[in-house]
């Protein structure tokens, strides 16, 4: 794995390092969400969609999906950690990158193709942003994959 460069100021270090554990906050926050409120994401995002005259999403209960689900935000929120913890490993940021990224493609894809849902909207905005940040981010910080 690559570090950062030698001459990455100390400031930008602390930095990166403050946005990696809000990251990792953020992201326990929602997977615990996801884990224990399962159908709350779902009724906030319908009842903002019928505000907005969006049709509503179907609502997803527990199973394999939701598994799934807290399984991704338990590993983003590691890989924040992560990146807090070892800030001079390079290939943490890129991996949020890769999944973040992955999140907010496949959303514009459900969007696409099982309809114009205001959760898979919100979630390709979300997750797409936090993708390129992180990546900026990195990138700023001279971080290169490995």
């Amino acid at each position: 794995m690559t570090s950062a460069s030698p001459g990455a100021p100390p400031g930008a270090l602390r930095l990166y390092r403050a946005l990696a554990l809000a990251l990792c906050a953020a992201f326990a926050a929602v997977g615990l969400l996801f884990l224990f409120f399962p159908g709350a994401p779902w009724r906030f995002f319908n009842g903002l969609s019928e505000i907005l005259g969006m049709p509503r999403a179907p609502e997803e209960g527990r199973g394999l999906f939701h598994l799934l689900g807290v399984a991704y935000m338990y590993l983003v929120t590691l890989l924040a950690f992560l990146m807090y913890a070892r800030p001079l490993k390079g290939a943490y940021p890129w991996l949020l990158v890769h999944a973040k990224g992955a999140s907010a493609l496949l959303s514009v894809y459900l969007f696409i193709a099982d309809g114009p849902f205001l959760i898979y909207c919100a979630n390709a905005l979300v997750d797409g942003s936090i993708a390129v940040g992180v990546g900026l981010i990195a990138l700023s910080m001279k971080r290169v994959p490995a």
